[in-house]
């Protein structure tokens, strides 16, 4: 069996007396698509701060390709190939959709101070190729015709294409979504979900925070339930649509238990 792409063990994380994540081990499969479920609360976000540097855990280890990036920052992860969306867009709104884009890409020559003066044949042109290659990412996530626009001009859905775009810039192997569905209308989500599916043929690996339980159910395997900090349940679509605690608790079926 191929390495899985992360791996946790034992990870936990207090804010003051209240464990947000409690002991979680867990293996993402690579080239999976992930789900990550749960109510409100569960833990669900803060895992994900845990995993990409933004928050340090208090105790356990995370490890990407094997390599402990347990304490590496966000954006030393995203040059090691992992990359996050967030429930709430923020792009730069007075920036146009293809500067947001094209600010994403890391050692880029025009942000240090010398570069303009001492590197600028080689900074044109590398500002040429990051160009082309955002007008390229926005042309897949359809949003090529907005380039020009500025961000606070797109809606729910589109900022959250946008936030892709990004992520897409520095060519991740694991892509990390948090909610990617909330407040987008069924146009979008369906698109969202296509290039979700398309960058996954390509052997690119989600793990997905989602309540949209349709979402998951049909997109996502496997799937994997938090409750109060902690990991109850990983399995298939089908193992999750059977679980007696599951139909209860998450996906809102009557049941004996």
């Amino acid at each position: 069996m191929a390495e899985p792409i992360l791996s946790l063990r034992g990870v936990a994380r207090d804010f003051d007396a209240f464990r947000a994540v409690d002991n979680v081990s867990l293996d993402i499969k690579t080239g999976s698509i992930t789900g990550l479920i749960g109510p409100n609360g569960a833990g669900k976000t803060t895992l994900f701060n845990l995993l990409t540097g933004m928050l340090p855990p208090d105790a356990g280890q995370v490890a990407l390709n094997g390599a402990d990036v347990t304490r590496v920052a966000p954006d030393k992860l995203f040059a090691l190939g992992m990359g996050r969306t967030f429930q709430i867009p923020r792009p730069f709104a007075r920036m146009s959709v293809l500067e947001n884009v094209m600010l994403a890409p890391m050692a880029q020559i025009g942000e240090h101070l010398l570069g303009p003066f001492f590197r600028s044949a080689p900074m044109r042109a590398q500002e040429t190729a990051i160009r082309e290659r955002a007008l390229g990412v926005l042309d897949f996530v359809t949003l090529a015709g907005l380039a020009d626009q500025a961000a606070a001009q797109l809606s729910g859905g589109q900022k959250k294409l946008l936030e892709l775009a990004r992520v897409l810039m520095g060519d991740p192997d694991l892509i990390l979504l948090d909610e990617p569905a909330a407040g987008v209308n069924p146009s979008l989500t369906k698109v969202l979900i296509e290039k979700i599916e398309a960058l996954n043929a390509r052997g690119k690996t989600f793990l997905i925070i989602e309540h949209d339980m349709d979402f998951v159910m049909q997109h996502c395997d496997p799937i994997i339930a938090m409750a109060e900090g902690r990991v109850v349940f990983e399995g298939t679509a089908q193992e999750a649509q059977n679980n007696p605690i599951l139909l209860d608790a998450y996906l809102g079926a009557q049941t004996d238990v």
